[in-house]
């Protein structure tokens, strides 16, 4: 829509003057114009040297957007197939690539949305739209070959790709170089899924020449898969692709150094699932505790909330180490402070294990009393209201039960209106 508004032009701001009295106030060092608000933007008006083909085009337009506003995709339709003839006009000004991309985009916004829109209506818009120019011939290529795919038509979405991967024009701009790269990883994406589909069809049969095409195309898709590594980014579909392959095919080692160089580069942005995946390849590989926890102790620093701290807290309790329980006390904490799992059962369970596992030293409660310190203030709003305990004691009884045992242990200077209220719901 911002294409939309930018096609239909937008007026010059305007300084307004501040006429207020205060503005003639000798003491007032305030600036006489006032601050420039946004304003909704009007309809494109008429220029003193329109042509009636301009004119037609302007209202064209201002109708299809008005349609678009109003989900009248019926009424959008039939004045967006009229407004395409702008393409011919002979005034070949700047504006002639925006306009371009603007029939693409609202075309794709209409067929998108009208119920009786058919694939073959896609194709014609895409193709017409890739041969209109060359700006963005490679990004059409890609968004069309992603309808074909979400219709099940992938050996199409891999021709639309295996075309734009062929496709050069002039010379190769730093974009259109990004560009491509991307179109090769998608099309080894397809290759990939492809891959899948050999794969389940080879279980069923096991026919050998089934086993050399279904591996042909592991050749294919690893081609370009591993070469995402040498691009910095987030690349975790096409990560766990190039993984799932190497697994099946038994290459163990490359599989792990994808994953440590996805997970620990730092030409890499800092991407926590690159962690998960790591630690869920480990844990399949039957990885020893230790290695293990290594790597949740980085998922820790990233996303302390993470659903995984609960096996990390698990490995912590069970480890031989003092300092490890202490830590254990704090992942579960630290998990707690997040109102996700303000009402999950598994993680009050885990933290009483952790305090009962403590009291068997003799400094536990000095312990408790510094990772509590920091709490004391909203933890009780947190977890140990009124509320809480009502909606505590109607859902989930257990839930409070290992609260309430927590409660004087947690916050033992406080009187919390979550005890208060269990023990008034007794009396009564």
């Amino acid at each position: 829509m911002d294409d939309l508004e930018a096609e239909l032009g937008r007026h010059e701001d305007q300084d307004v003057d501040d006429d207020d009295d205060d503005s003639s106030d000798g003491n007032s060092s305030r600036s006489s114009k006032r601050p420039k608000l946004p304003l909704v933007i009007p309809p494109y008006e008429e220029t003193p040297n329109e042509s009636g083909f301009h004119k037609t085009s302007r209202v064209c337009l201002e109708k299809i957007r008005d349609a678009l506003l109003h989900h009248r995709w019926q009424e959008a339709a039939e004045y967006m197939a009229c407004y395409p003839q702008v393409l011919e006009d002979s005034d070949k000004g700047t504006g002639m690539q925006p306009r371009k991309e603007l029939i693409w985009r609202i075309s794709a916004e209409i067929l998108h949305h009208h119920p009786n829109s058919k694939l073959e209506d896609y194709n014609n818009i895409y193709e017409r739209m890739k041969h209109s120019g060359l700006k963005h011939y490679l990004m059409i290529c890609l968004e069309h070959s992603f309808h074909l795919l979400l219709n099940g038509h992938i050996e199409d979405a891999k021709r639309q790709l295996s075309a734009a991967e062929s496709w050069r024009h002039g010379k190769e701009s730093a974009a259109q170089y990004q560009m491509t790269k991307l179109i090769h990883a998608y099309r080894s994406l397809l290759d990939y899924i492809i891959w899948c589909d050999k794969k389940f069809t080879h279980s069923n049969t096991e026919d050998p020449d089934d086993n050399q095409d279904m591996h042909n195309y592991f050749r294919q898709a690893s081609v370009n898969l591993k070469e995402i590594l040498k691009n910095p980014g987030i690349w975790d579909p096409f990560i766990l692709s190039y993984v799932e392959m190497l697994e099946f095919y038994g290459d163990h080692d490359e599989a792990l150094k994808v994953l440590n160089d996805y997970a620990y580069d730092s030409n890499f942005p800092p991407n926590p699932n690159a962690h998960v995946y790591l630690y869920e390849y480990l844990k399949r590989q039957d990885t020893p505790e230790r290695k293990l926890m290594k790597v949740l102790k980085i998922l820790h620093v990233f996303v302390p909330s993470h659903e995984l701290m609960l096996e990390y807290s698990s490995f912590l309790l069970q480890s031989e180490k003092e300092k490890d329980l202490q830590k254990a006390l704090g992942v579960v904490l630290e998990m707690l402070d997040f109102a996700c799992w303000r009402s999950n059962l598994d993680v009050w369970q885990r933290l009483k294990a952790v305090i009962e596992k403590l009291q068997l030293r003799k400094d536990w409660e000095d312990i408790v009393f510094g990772k509590m310190a920091e709490r004391k203030d909203w933890w009780p709003t947190l977890h140990f209201t009124s509320f809480h305990a009502s909606k505590d004691s109607k859902e989930n009884p257990e839930l409070m039960k290992v609260k309430k045992s927590l409660t004087k242990i947690l916050c033992p200077d406080l009187e919390l209106k979550y005890t208060a209220q269990q023990l008034t719901k007794r009396r009564t």
